[in-house]
């Protein structure tokens, strides 16, 4: 079971870019995917989770109305498309998979069991 984060990079505030995850060894199908993020000098925060046949789909406060999660499950993918983008956004975006009986509808967003090595959003003029 592997999850291969990418899409980061560094973008001007009020830019877009759009990160996937994508799945190895395993279909998404029956798996909740949600998007973590870790600013410097922060903890890791949730921010985003696409519940098993995204029946469910939820956003923290903080990016609510910005960002979007999809996913593909022909290609394996989700993806989570962010819009105008600030500073306050910089930070390593992880993706985590999870097909737990609670986590799979995203009702328990902690500790879960596979993760993405991250990557890189800078937001910066």
């Amino acid at each position: 079971v592997q999850l291969q984060a990418s899409g980061g990079g560094l973008v001007q505030p009020g830019g877009s870019l759009r990160l996937s995850c994508t799945a190895s060894g395993f279909t998404l199908d029956d798996y909740a995917i949600a998007w973590f993020r870790q600013a410097p000098g922060k903890e890791r925060e949730w921010i985003s989770c696409d519940g098993v046949s995204s029946a469910n789909a939820y956003y923290a406060h903080a990016i609510r109305g910005r960002f979007t999660i999809s996913r593909d499950n022909a290609k394996n993918t989700v993806y989570l498309e962010m819009n105008s983008l600030q500073p306050e956004d910089t930070a390593v975006y992880f993706c985590a998979a999870d097909s737990a009986p609670m986590k799979r509808l995203c009702l328990v967003l902690s500790d879960f069991a596979s993760w993405g090595q991250g990557t890189l959003v800078t937001v910066s003029s």
